[in-house]
């Protein structure tokens, strides 16, 4: 059974107005105040993108896509323009993710601040709702009290969760959690990692561990790793993002708080710099608030 549809446009459109009057604000000023389309009209888009946080080599991208379509076609008005700038931004952010594996492990990765506990909750919410069974496993035994607002999380989505003392060994904490897994037949276990990055080498050396050990207690299970991205942090999200991917095996990306941040375009810039596809969204602070990225519908709605 797949994951449940919850109407992604109709909350994400309610969700993205800061956003949306950010970015479809500005560019429909633009196609008021430029009846045709020149030199000075792909600028000021530029900048509109940029702006956005979709960063200059994607702003850059986009704009020389926009360029080729509109002389491919002869499009002459700027309101054109703007309907084949949606049709290149959904094409730019389509990446569907593969399809679910059963029995599956969610290794969850990010720095402390981002919503990495918070989307954990969530993500369990959503897959016993589809009538999965979930256990998680609080394998961040760095930060005090990491484990208890993860165990305050298994209850609020009512699934059970495997914990060790503070300061024990992650990649024990991970083996029990898949002996428990495998004892009850879990069809999704779902693995939070420490948040530091200020030592990065103790850091690779934990997921490496945690690595091997599900290659060698576990390997029917389909291994998944989430990096969780604070959208409000814009840019410097980036540059910590491209820090983990040093040190983690990572294969989408879960973006927070796309509520709080009139900045969506960093959606463009995560998947283009990247490269790597946003797979959920984070759009409030309800158990329920977290939606698989549609990219039809995330641009329908910035739009």
């Amino acid at each position: 059974m797949e994951e449940p549809k919850k109407g992604l446009f109709g909350k994400i459109r309610d969700r993205l107005t800061r956003s949306r009057e950010n970015v479809a604000q500005r560019v429909d000023e633009l196609t008021r105040s430029y009846k045709s389309i020149g030199p000075e009209f792909y600028e000021d888009l530029s900048d509109v993108l940029v702006m956005a946080d979709a960063g200059l080599p994607a702003s850059e991208s986009v704009v020389k896509q926009l360029k080729e379509r509109v002389k491919a076609e002869r499009a002459d008005s700027a309101e054109r323009a703007r309907e084949i700038l949606k049709d290149i931004l959904k094409a730019e952010l389509r990446s569907p993710r593969p399809p679910l594996k059963w029995p599956m492990v969610m290794l969850v990765v990010g720095v402390n601040g981002v919503g990495k506990t918070t989307t954990i909750g969530k993500l369990a919410a959503r897959f016993k709702a589809a009538q999965h069974s979930v256990i998680l496993c609080a394998a961040d035994t760095f930060r005090a009290a990491a484990a208890d607002q993860l165990s305050i999380w298994a209850d609020r989505a009512g699934v059970p969760i495997v914990r060790h003392s503070e300061g024990a060994d992650p990649a024990a904490v991970v083996f029990d959690g898949i002996a428990s897994a495998k004892s009850h037949n879990t069809d999704l276990m779902i693995v939070d990692t420490a948040g530091r990055l200020h030592n990065k080498k103790q850091l690779m050396e934990e997921l490496s561990k945690i690595h091997r050990i599900l290659a060698r207690e576990y390997p029917q299970a389909d291994l998944r790793t989430l990096l969780v991205m604070d959208a409000t942090t814009g840019q410097n999200g980036l540059q910590q993002a491209k820090a983990f991917l040093e040190t983690a095996k990572v294969n989408g990306i879960v973006l927070t708080k796309l509520d709080g941040t009139a900045k969506g375009g960093i959606v463009i810039a995560i998947q283009r710099e990247l490269g790597l596809p946003v797979w959920y969204v984070g759009v409030g602070e309800a158990l329920d608030d977290l939606e698989p990225f549609d990219a039809d519908a995330f641009v329908e709605a910035i739009f």
